[in-house]
């Protein structure tokens, strides 16, 4: 039998003599030196503490103070962020894994901060400022500008929450409070350590590999693995992408073949959120300073990210590239990437169209779907797409592309309404729908009155969802799945029964108000016959999910679904050993497929 080790967080009152004695001289030696304290008094006036950074607040009196030996002062120190947020101790007697946050190391020597004064307590904190910046795009003459000003005030943001560690002394409790200006419902006390984003770090100790689920290698496409370049592959036919189940290297090839490509005229692109050491971002530049035309829609109001997109613009700014600071009033969400080559029959243009960032780290992490195509009308859509944003021109038509906010609402209620059509002739009537949230209010009422006539509607909403199911008459045939794996899913997929004529679409945007009216968005039709089967055999196997599903009630609350009988499917895990398995032998994995029924099952 293997034994078991265990790692234990110990807090700095319990240690061992040899334990005290390593942290003692690790603080002496690694941590003091990086500390600054910070008094309170009438000459100092409370120090501005940081948005979401760990802190110690401590209440400390003067030594041998011949006056009121209840005068108390309030003093502060920041967890410094530049250090490891916990250290691994020695070894136990029996071989157990010890090891004490940086903050308990800090607190257990914070006498040594403040030599002429006694700590009388010493409490860990930290706040959540107000991020949103507040930005009148009508008055402001240089967005890039404005922006640039408005980050630098977020500092100074309101405090909209208070962590204290529970059972922190009322009395530093209550200057945090007046100091801070937080009110009973925005503080929050925590049993157990502050800023639980460190167990990530933990889970990367070396040593525990057998109780980790076993990382997973994202697999090439299938429709790549040849030696054509990736210009002749998409003249193939159409390529569907799945990440992370296969890899997201065919998008990055995209735009560096693009770039280094004598044959390609022109790259246009839109950039919402992208790593911190983009290819993406490299190749646009390599792109430009080759001599190509080189567009780039890089949204600074991509919220959290507005400060990283400032220097990715600037950077492709100095290399050529034409940059766009977005829309005046929207954010552009889409995710298109457009490629002009000349070849022997002419102009052609390539297009990727996706559901996620083009960030080649989260694309490790999030479940995502794109395509790459040449379709002369999708490239039409595409260029049109690009000059309304470049120029505010909008084409008089268009031929695949569903945009918002000019007509992509108009479009999916549309879509509900012929199916709820379909069913009230006795028709078969099917949506299934894949997305992040539905709180759209015009949406959910469509969907409810589709129910109501008939139609069978299954959502996959991972997050939010507004709308309640089960009520007579109204959303009986409705049910609502929210999947959450060890991947984030965040792709978006509606497919609609269109009576036989089976009609499914991709795209940026989930069935909020903000994604409909208030983003530049594209959902795209999938066509090729191929790629549809591909999809709804993804839609099913997430409609099977009976282990990292969960299944919302009438009341509001989800259960599991109720697996007895039945194998147990997590849908994540299926697309892994698909795509090991089809990488293997293309042909291996067609017995298992099972896609959605034209005819919906019996109940």
């Amino acid at each position: 039998m293997k034994k078991i080790v265990h790692t234990i967080i110990s807090n700095h009152e319990d240690l061992t003599r040899d334990q005290a004695s390593f942290v003692d001289q690790y603080f002496e030696e690694e941590i003091y030196p990086v500390l600054t304290p910070m008094a309170m008094d009438s000459s100092r006036p409370f120090p501005l503490i940081r948005n979401k950074t760990l802190n110690l607040g401590s209440l400390i009196r003067k030594k041998d103070s011949k006056k009121n030996k209840e005068a108390l002062e309030f003093a502060t120190v920041q967890v410094p962020s530049v250090l490891p947020r916990f250290v691994e101790l020695p070894r136990g007697e029996k071989g157990e894994r010890y090891v004490i946050l940086l903050e308990e190391v800090i607190e257990r020597n914070i006498g040594k901060l403040f030599l002429s004064y006694d700590v009388v307590c010493t409490h860990p904190y930290r706040i959540m400022r107000n991020a949103d910046l507040t930005i009148d795009e009508d008055e402001a003459a240089d967005l890039l500008k404005e922006i640039q000003k408005q980050l630098k005030k977020r500092q100074w943001g309101e405090v909209i929450r208070l962590e204290a560690e529970a059972g922190m002394d009322p009395r530093l409790l209550n200057i945090l409070k007046t100091e801070f200006n937080s009110r009973e419902e925005d503080i929050f006390s925590i049993n157990g350590p502050l800023d639980l984003t460190f167990l990530m770090k933990m889970y990367g100790l070396s040593g525990f590999d057998e109780y980790k689920i076993p990382g997973y290698t994202p697999q090439p496409v299938p429709a790549l693995k040849n030696d054509d370049d990736i210009f002749t592959n998409i003249r193939k036919g159409d390529i569907l992408l799945h990440h992370p189940y296969y890899t997201f290297d065919p998008v990055v090839q995209f735009v560096k073949e693009a770039a280094k490509d004598p044959n390609v005229l022109a790259i246009k692109q839109t950039l919402y959120r992208v790593s911190g050491n983009s290819p993406i971002i490299a190749a646009l530049a390599q792109a430009a300073e080759n001599g190509k035309q080189v567009s780039v829609l890089v949204e600074l109001k991509a919220r959290f990210d507005e400060e990283h997109n400032i220097v990715w613009a600037k950077m492709l700014e100095k290399a050529g590239c034409h940059v766009i600071y977005g829309l005046l009033g929207l954010k552009t969400h889409s995710k298109i990437t457009l490629v002009v080559r000349r070849e022997e029959e002419g102009i052609r243009r390539y297009v990727h169209l996706g559901t996620g960032n083009y960030n080649d780290s989260t694309a490790k992490l999030y479940t995502d779907c794109g395509i790459l195509t040449c379709n002369e009308k999708i490239g039409q859509d595409a260029t049109a797409v690009f000059n309304m944003l470049s120029g505010y021109s909008e084409p008089s038509t268009w031929n695949k592309l569903v945009v918002a906010p000019l007509w992509m609402r108009s479009r999916f209620l549309h879509l509900i309404e012929m199916e709820a059509e379909h069913a009230r002739k006795g028709q078969k009537a099917r949506i299934v729908a894949k997305m992040n949230s539905l709180c759209d209010s015009e949406i959910i009422a469509a969907l409810y009155a589709a129910s109501a006539a008939g139609v069978k509607i299954e959502l996959i909403v991972r997050g939010i969802c507004c709308l309640k199911t089960g009520i007579p008459g109204i959303s009986e045939n409705i049910t609502v799945r929210s999947i959450v794996g060890n991947f984030l899913e965040h792709a978006r997929i509606f497919y609609f029964y269109s009576n036989g004529q089976e009609e499914i679409y991709m795209g940026s945007a989930d069935w909020m108000p903000r994604n409909l009216d208030k983003r530049v968005e594209i959902i795209f039709p999938v066509e090729d016959e191929r790629l549809k089967e591909e999809l709804k055999h993804i839609l099913d196997i997430q409609l099977s999910d009976n282990s990292k599903a969960h299944l919302l009630l009438p009341d509001g609350t989800y259960c599991k679904p109720d697996r007895r009988g039945k194998p147990v499917i997590c849908a994540q895990d299926y697309f892994c050993k698909e795509a090991v398995e089809r990488n293997k032998n293309p042909e291996s994995m067609k017995e298992y497929r099972v896609f959605i029924p034209a005819e919906p099952a019996e109940e």
